[in-house]
């Protein structure tokens, strides 16, 4: 049974992240195209904007606003992510609330309006790999010296971020053994791990 909420259906992102330096990017790259389905990679090269909304609560509510710069006509993407379930030790991947939306072009206008404050922006560029209904993302976050202005960036480091990443309906642990049989094919290349974003702040 699903668990349904307003008429939605609940869904969850199982996640496992890493990172791999650049000299062995392709390296991973080769690997993933060998282990992945049968297709050409998709890459990728987006905008992303985080903005906060604080309130009573100590920490404040948090949206990401997503848009890509090399495919024109793309809509603007609207994600949140819930706190990460971290207490099931049974569970090979890291689990959170995920809502993903399409959105019209005057996303950040809007946002503005309802009291949110852009907290930050980044630009990232990478890969995206498919295996069934899980997503592997390899890529590499660049760093806006400008605001505002996405042609004047640098990288932030000499890495890529790999995230391996399902959404599913709330329930569907049993994913979590598919991600983790996956990310051992991956090893010595990069360890995906389960990593509390908690721990790193």
């Amino acid at each position: 049974m699903m668990p349904v909420t307003g008429g939605t259906i609940n869904m969850m992102e199982y996640l496992l992240q890493g990172s791999v330096l650049d000299q062995s990017l392709e390296s991973l790259l080769h690997r993933l195209r060998g282990l992945c389905d049968n297709m050409e990679p998709e890459t990728f090269l987006d905008h992303e904007m985080v903005f906060l909304l604080k309130g009573q609560q100590a920490s404040p509510f948090v949206l990401r606003a997503r848009r890509s710069m090399d495919k024109s006509g793309m809509p603007w993407h609207l994600r949140y992510l819930g706190q990460p379930e971290i207490g099931d030790k049974n569970r090979h991947a890291l689990v959170r609330n995920c809502v993903d939306i399409a959105t019209s072009d005057n996303l950040t206008d809007f946002l503005v309006e309802m009291g949110f404050r852009m907290d930050h922006e980044f630009v990232a560029k990478g890969h995206v790999f498919r295996k069934g209904i899980m997503k592997i993302v390899v890529y590499k976050i660049f760093r806006i010296l400008m605001p505002g202005n996405t042609e004047s960036i640098e990288p932030l480091s000499l890495s890529y971020l790999v995230e391996l990443n399902v959404v599913a309906p709330a329930g569907q642990d049993i994913v979590s053994d598919d991600m983790r049989n996956f990310a051992e094919q991956l090893k010595p290349l990069v360890h995906l791990e389960k990593i509390d974003p908690k721990r790193l702040m």
